[in-house]
């Protein structure tokens, strides 16, 4: 019998209150802040914050417990801009929607830095319920990186796998980990380049004995790209089932996936909240197309980050999640 979980990609907004303070702080917006050098009044703040997004998810019943991500001002670029060896340079579109980061431009060696791990420490501290950890996969922050220092493509890959299964080593237990792989969607890896992200996925998810999905998300991976996924070892591939559904079921119909599964099918762009009705009818759906799948996990998400939504709609995509997995529970005992 499948067991449902409900759980988020991380990413979470701020509260309303805690954009009013930063912007008093600092005299700018939130996602104008430069990560990594905070002072104590500003470190407060978002301490305040990531413990009353705990509670949150708490409240409202959420399965997996994340840390929220509230300092990645930079989105999936986070842990390159507070390296010292990486320099933040122009601002940059992200992907092709409106928000935008500086530009991580690795002028050095990526050894350890332990930003993350901090994070997360303080998360688990406040909370006794399953941890769930986020990163960017090591694809997406190649993609999203410009390399100065390394000098070709594959050795650059490589030595972003290597820093993000260091940083991994040093996170306290948790339960899962959400690796986010929308590059895989966005700017998908070339002949070659596609088998060597599937190997610095590998790298990345040996470093940790948690659950690893790779989520990916605004759309499907392309077919060999996902053929080449599925030859590293993680638990579940997570699947956008809001923004494309026929080319995410044609890959899982034609090339398998993994013994668990990731289903993004809540909005985490769009303020109107499902009902748990609708979101359990639609993993019942996925799962009508595939009678021959047999998943030992499901977890029930947003189909991207919640970072976009207003707080107050954050806080409905969450419950109605919580919700929609109880649901399907009482359904399948």
């Amino acid at each position: 019998m499948t067991e449902y979980v409900s759980t988020t990609p991380g990413l979470f907004p701020l509260p309303d209150w805690a954009k009013d303070d930063l912007s008093g702080l600092k005299g700018h917006q939130k996602h104008d802040l430069v990560s990594g050098d905070e002072g104590e009044a500003i470190t407060g703040v978002y301490d305040e914050a990531r413990a009353e997004v705990i509670d949150t998810q708490h409240a409202v019943g959420l399965d997996r417990i994340a840390e929220g991500q509230l300092r990645w001002d930079d989105m999936l670029a986070h842990p390159l801009a507070v390296h010292d060896a990486v320099e933040t340079r122009g601002i940059v579109r992200y992907y092709d929607n409106n928000n935008f980061y500086r530009e991580p431009v690795v002028s050095g060696d990526l050894d350890f830095s332990g930003d993350v791990a901090r994070e997360l420490e303080t998360a688990a501290a406040g909370s006794d319920a399953p941890l769930q950890a986020v990163l960017p996969g090591p694809y997406s922050l190649a993609d999203l990186a410009t390399d100065e220092h390394y000098g070709d493509e594959a050795d650059f890959l490589a030595a972003i796998a290597e820093f993000l299964a260091g940083e991994l080593e040093a996170f306290p237990d948790h339960e899962t980990l959400f690796l986010l792989e929308p590059s895989l969607v966005e700017s998908p890896p070339g002949d070659g380049l596609d088998e060597r992200a599937s190997e610095a996925i590998d790298a990345v998810a040996a470093a940790t004995d948690a659950d690893v999905v790779v989520h990916t998300y605004w759309g499907a991976i392309e077919e060999k790209v996902y053929a080449h996924l599925l030859d590293a070892a993680f638990e579940a591939v997570g699947f956008d089932f809001v923004a494309n559904q026929d080319e995410n079921l044609y890959n899982i119909q034609e090339y398998g996936t993994k013994g668990d599964i990731a289903l993004g099918l809540a909005d985490g762009q769009n303020t109107l909240v499902e009902d748990p009705e609708a979101i359990r009818d639609r993993a019942d759906w996925v799962f009508d197309q595939l009678p021959a799948a047999e998943f030992d996990t499901a977890y029930l998400t947003t189909n991207t980050e919640t970072f976009y939504l207003p707080y107050s709609k954050f806080e409905a995509k969450l419950e109605a999640l919580a919700d929609a997995a109880a649901l399907t529970e009482v359904n399948t005992v």
